[in-house]
């Protein structure tokens, strides 16, 4: 079992304190960002292009880098972890779609209904870099202009 600080914010694995994943990742997306953590890390080994940036979104989505996820987080802080997961789910899925209430879901806590616009706003940011598309109906669509459900999957970019 792995030990954890008084404060159940950091893990110590051979005496060195580490931050832990935020524990309020519901469990099959906080499995689904450690399986693309996992494939990142192999990446990593093979010297892959892009290997290094998976982890770090990967890392970052469960709450182990940026903002602490014990803390209540800034507009930017938030923007950052909503635009990793994002990324990191959506290679994960590929070529799957994820939904924007994934995103919110993982990162949001029990307020993730509240936060759905700003990760519509950051969704929106991250397709006119081209890392992600938003769908509707199975056509790529601008998410400002979208009713309705919208999709996510990834991008050329990415």
């Amino acid at each position: 079992m792995t030990e954890h600080t008084p404060g159940g914010h950091h893990i110590v694995v051979d005496g060195r304190r580490w931050r832990a994943t935020d524990p309020s990742i519901p469990d099959t997306f906080r499995q689904e960002l450690v399986d693309e953590l996992m494939a990142a890390r192999r990446a990593v080994k093979t010297a892959e292009t892009d290997a290094r940036r998976r982890v770090h979104d990967a890392k970052t989505a469960l709450g182990e880098r940026g903002e602490p996820w014990w803390d209540e987080s800034t507009d930017a802080g938030f923007a950052d972890r909503a635009a990793a997961t994002m990324r990191a789910l959506t290679r994960k899925r590929d070529p799957s779609s994820i939904c924007p209430s994934d995103v919110a879901r993982t990162i949001g806590g029990d307020s993730w209904r509240s936060r759905m616009d700003d990760v519509r706003r950051v969704a929106a940011e991250l397709a006119e870099k081209r890392e992600i598309v938003v769908t509707q109906k199975g056509e790529p669509v601008r998410i400002e202009d979208a009713r309705g459900p919208v999709r996510i999957i990834r991008g050329p970019a990415l």
